[in-house]
């Protein structure tokens, strides 16, 4: 392909993603193939000769097309949203176009220090402590990462090793050179039953991430227990129990995923608290997952949520769900670093974005210079190589993204974006409570464009007096253009009986709660207009809903709506019929 039919074919190309978008409410939202219809229509090996561009162009629609998913269509509202942007997409083409693997700053200064200040951009717009700044007198800073399960991953590896470097007491890593064979031998088997003790944390509400890097780091893996009374949020007595019971096993917590917005509820942990028991724990890297819901700090209302990560070690967004930009951009921002030195930070936030107060930890962790990477500008420490920030080597210029995305959008564009949904999500949180009081519960109490919810079962009544999830609230007020839920308009998950006492009554109608949920939520995605995802709180099958996607209108809520509970009362009559 020369110039000139890359042009044509470009343009082509722009073309169909245009009408592409512009048809997305019409498609089916998540594909109904089989798995493995894709190999009986593409040939057996790739065509000896080169094809035409036309020819390659034309198999998108009719054989690739099939098989997608929509993540962009308005009636996509499983999971969280995967947003992908005009201004997105041309960053990437820019991206792909320079290609350069920018391991290091020398490989193209550009796609460094790009990068280190639109991420000191998004700290200064998620109102994150000064300490996460490139620019902090801590050696703080941020790197994108390609998803927030590799940025846990890599905070993880870094807590890990300054656990062990600061129970052995060589906080910059180094050997102890007077020692003698014997003793090192003695001293590397100590370590080794240290690490055999090591134990990593989250909430049963963290994402299986943390569980997934605990593995991979060759780490134990603790879950602590939350409960409705909390918001199914981690508590700071929570935590401290957990600790507790640990060092009474004689193993060695090291690290804690906190979540800003946990996938199945949006719960929000307990910042404040968890932050006064670590001044208990200091040597407890605490990273703070706020993947989706992060973006929602970008709005004053929710800012006063970062009260206390000060304290914390790491944190990291997702550009991609919430910010306009399209995968992958993960930010980790990292609190504290040493010019010149070679260990990564204490705070990192992941954009994919990781910010660090410290990135000490975190070079010290990662950082390898052969002979082949070695230049005058790394060993100067006058500049950051992103190379020891990460697991990989080589990396995109995914800043060009995030760059456009801030420039197109501007601050007020990306404030606009978030509050909208989170409004619509109080409307249809809303139409769920009052007019699908009969056949809906909430289950946790709505947050950041997230309704959870269940089926009633037929003989289920509303409870008034019902004690409710979401006494403790958010940690901030209510926004002035909430038209949203009431706390006590959300009602308990338990298995405790119901009003007359009987556990065995409680236990069978979540039962029969649970079959109905499952029922209603296959038979939408069976159907194909809307696209949800489902969930267990606790013992509680229920039903995710967030529409967070750019072109998802209230219409669109109002569709799914109708669509639930359409659904919800013909698998009601028909569970019925079937009784009689």
């Amino acid at each position: 392909m020369n110039a000139e039919e890359f042009r044509r074919a470009a343009h082509s190309a722009v073309d169909e993603i245009i009408d592409y978008f512009s048809t997305l409410e019409s498609r089916r939202a998540v594909s109904n193939v089989e798995p493995g219809y894709l190999r009986p229509l593409l040939p057996s090996a790739p065509p000896e000769e080169g094809e035409k561009w036309e020819d390659v162009q034309k198999d998108i629609e009719a054989k690739i097309m099939p098989g997608l998913t929509h993540w962009q269509s308005s009636n996509f509202m499983a999971f969280f949203p995967a947003n992908a942007t005009y201004p997105s997409l041309l960053g990437e083409l820019y991206s792909a176009a320079f290609t350069a693997p920018a391991f290091n700053w020398l490989c193209s200064p550009a796609c460094t220090e790009l990068e280190t200040i639109v991420l000191d951009y998004l700290c200064n717009l998620l109102r994150l402590p000064s300490s996460y700044l490139s620019t902090s007198p801590t050696g703080g800073g941020g790197v994108i990462q390609g998803s927030a399960s590799e940025a846990i991953v890599t905070v993880m590896i870094a807590a890990r090793e300054r656990y062990i470097r600061q129970r052995a007491k060589r906080p910059n890593g180094e050997e102890n050179q007077s020692m003698t064979s014997k003793e090192e031998e003695e001293e590397e088997e100590d370590e080794w039953r240290l690490r055999s003790r090591l134990v990593a944390l989250g909430s049963e509400m963290s994402h299986s991430s943390t569980q997934k890097a605990a593995m991979i780091a060759g780490v134990k893996y603790r879950n602590i227990p939350v409960s409705a009374a909390d918001d199914f949020a981690l508590t700071g007595r929570g935590l401290e129990d957990a600790l507790e019971d640990l060092r009474r096993e004689n193993l060695e917590p090291f690290y804690l995923t906190v979540t800003l917005g946990t996938t199945s509820t949006c719960a929000v942990d307990q910042f404040k608290e968890i932050a006064e028991v670590k001044k208990d724990f200091p040597s407890l890297w605490i990273h703070v997952d706020a993947a989706y819901a992060g973006a929602a700090l970008i709005l004053e209302d929710y800012q006063e949520l970062t009260e206390g990560f000060e304290m914390f070690d790491s944190f990291d967004v997702n550009m991609h769900k919430w910010l306009l930009t399209n995968f992958d951009a993960r930010y980790v921002d990292i609190g504290c670093r040493k010019r010149g030195s070679s260990p990564i930070a204490k705070n990192t936030f992941i954009f994919g974005c990781v910010f660090l107060p410290r990135r000490e930890p975190l070079i010290s962790a990662l950082s390898i210079t052969p002979s082949y990477l070695q230049n005058n500008y790394s060993t100067s420490g006058l500049v950051t190589d992103y190379r020891d920030w990460q697991i990989p080597l080589g990396r995109r210029f995914r800043a060009l993204k995030i760059w456009f995305v801030l420039r197109m959008y501007g601050i007020n564009g990306l404030k606009r974006h978030v509050r909208r949904h989170i409004v619509l999500g109080e409307k249809f949180a809303g139409w769920v409570r009052y007019e699908g009081r009969n056949l809906f519960k909430i289950v946790a109490k709505p947050r950041f464009a997230l309704t959870v919810l269940r089926v009633r079962v037929p003989d289920e009544t509303w409870d008034e007096s019902a004690e409710v999830v979401g006494k403790r609230g958010m940690g901030r007020p209510e926004m002035k253009i909430n038209e949203g839920v009431a706390e006590d308009d959300v009602q308990p998950i338990t298995v405790n009986g119901d009003a007359h006492g009987s556990k065995d009554r409680g236990v069978n109608r979540l039962t029969k709660a649970n079959a109905l949920t499952k029922e209603v939520y296959e038979r939408i995605n069976a159907g194909g207009k809307i696209f949800l995802t489902s969930t267990m709180i606790k013992d509680t099958y229920a039903i995710r809903v967030v529409g967070a996607n750019e072109q998802t209108d209230e219409a669109h809520l109002r569709k799914a709506f109708d669509i639930l509970s359409s659904t919800a009362k013909d698998v009601l009559v028909e569970r019925e019929k079937q009784a009689q």
